[in-house]
């Protein structure tokens, strides 16, 4: 899954996801997200910090305290780097830090190394 209120950011997630296999679900904002999370059950979420409403780090937050979803890797995407916005994204349960503008790679990486230690269902 992909939350992002930037349409671009989405996109251009979406296609490198897809062409490396992956099913994708959009979303464009927390409240969204959380209504599809659980429709949806996605294996990985990345979730953009600065959205209208319900922030990243807010839906993060209540993402790890379902207890439906609490195992459900999330990686934060974000244009800032700072060490404050890092620690805060691990305050609130995320699993991994990824900074935009993201590359194909590092978006496959994320990925790889979140899902390859899980064992299927």
């Amino acid at each position: 899954m992909v939350i992002d209120d930037s349409n671009t950011i989405r996109r251009s997630a979406e296609i490198f996801l897809m062409q490396a296999g992956c099913q994708v679900i959009l979303a464009e904002n927390g409240f969204d997200a959380l209504a599809k999370i659980a429709d949806h059950e996605p294996d990985l979420i990345f979730v953009d910090i600065m959205m209208p409403r319900l922030d990243g780090y807010q839906t993060c937050a209540l993402i790890k305290k379902s207890g439906k979803h609490h195992a459900t890797p999330v990686i934060m995407l974000s244009s800032k780097d700072s060490l404050f916005d890092r620690a805060r994204g691990r305050m609130v349960g995320s699993d991994e830090y990824l900074t935009k503008p993201f590359t194909k790679e590092s978006l496959l990486r994320a990925v790889e190394s979140h899902l390859a230690h899980r064992s299927p269902a």
